[in-house]
């Protein structure tokens, strides 16, 4: 009857074991592996830091866990069948409760409150950074500006490798959060108020960031990409991002395209640098055949899924703020051509 009692408690601490154990060596595999999202491949210092916290404390909390389970199934396999309870004396009784109650969480405590102490020192914010990006989170897309270089963008941040980087960070209607898990932790947008995240990329590459917070019907198609470039490539980019359209160089069908972007009213809502479409409601479309994707970072940037996003954005992404376009036929493809 006692061997009866005792196996399921067994059974549910090995698989218990398990589970965390799975979980763990499962999140590392994802990194290795290239998943999207990984806050366990870090790509820059504040990441690899707060990584490295992640760990002491998971190592930690491994070793508390196996410690205590041990205790336990030593107590009920073997200690039970040797002793009764009238054997139990106080005194050994109130040594665990000293050792095992304060003596082993101040430890714990203590080494956790060193290795946070050292990462809020590391993830102090520059005073000075070389670059400045102010990023708005919008309902659902993020807009983007570079205020040195008069740059706006939309859904995409593009920055130096191996320079710290500055975003003010801000909302313009609900609270969101910015996350690039392999470069930094979370950092809250919060509507009137600016918060400032200190961003370093160590290696050049596409990192892929989402919206951290429950902000809406679209929050889960809230993602953007920040790109690290090479600094002499990122230069080039931002000079190539300062030019407005070039309306002389417009083939025939790109200009019957601009005059229909006019026409169906998307100047409404967008502004395009060089020419009279100056609104600041949606995202900015100068350069946008330079994206990698739409809708953010939702859908690859080609003509196939522009034409769908165009026509009907609602079907793709349902809540978005842009409306369907009653585009005849015969012009959409002029539109598309010009965007």
């Amino acid at each position: 009857m006692q061997r009866f009692v005792l196996q399921p408690s067994l059974s549910r601490t090995l698989r218990l074991l398990a589970l965390v154990t799975f979980l763990a060596v499962g999140s590392r595999a994802s990194a290795q592996d290239g998943a999207p999202v990984s806050a366990l491949q870090p790509a820059g210092p504040a990441a690899a830091n707060i990584a490295q916290l992640w760990w002491v404390m998971f190592a930690l909390g491994m070793a508390v866990f196996i410690l205590v389970t041990a205790i336990l199934l030593y107590t009920l396999l073997v200690r039970n069948r040797r002793r009764s309870v009238e054997d139990v004396q106080p005194a050994r009784g109130n040594r665990w409760l000293i050792y095992g109650g304060l003596v082993m969480p101040a430890i714990v405590l203590a080494i956790v409150a060193a290795f946070t102490l050292r990462s809020m020192v590391v993830l102090a914010q520059d005073e000075d950074a070389p670059l400045v990006i102010e990023a708005v989170g919008r309902m659902w897309w993020w807009e983007i500006r570079y205020p040195n270089h008069n740059v706006i963008t939309a859904n995409e941040f593009h920055i130096p490798v191996g320079y710290p980087v500055h975003f003010y960070l801000t909302s313009a209607e609900v609270i969101h959060s910015f996350w690039v898990p392999e470069l930094n932790g979370k950092m809250d947008l919060i509507p009137g108020r600016t918060s400032i995240l200190q961003i370093q990329a160590d290696e050049p590459g596409v990192y892929r960031g989402i919206c951290a917070e429950y902000c809406g019907l679209q929050h889960a198609k809230m993602y953007f990409l920040l790109i690290a470039h090479p600094v002499e490539e990122f230069n080039q980019w931002l000079i190539a991002q300062q030019q407005p359209l070039d309306t002389t160089r417009l083939s025939e069908s790109e200009q019957r395209g601009q005059q229909v972007f006019f026409e169906v009213g998307c100047a409404t809502c967008h502004a395009i640098s060089g020419t009279d479409a100056v609104s600041a409601f949606g995202p900015d479309l100068t350069h946008f055949a330079s994206r990698q994707t739409i809708g953010p970072a939702w859908l690859p940037n080609n003509r196939g899924n522009l034409a769908g996003w165009v026509v009907n954005a609602q079907s793709i992404k349902p809540g978005s703020l842009m409306p369907p376009m009653d585009i005849p036929a015969e012009d959409l493809p002029p539109l598309l051509d010009y965007l």
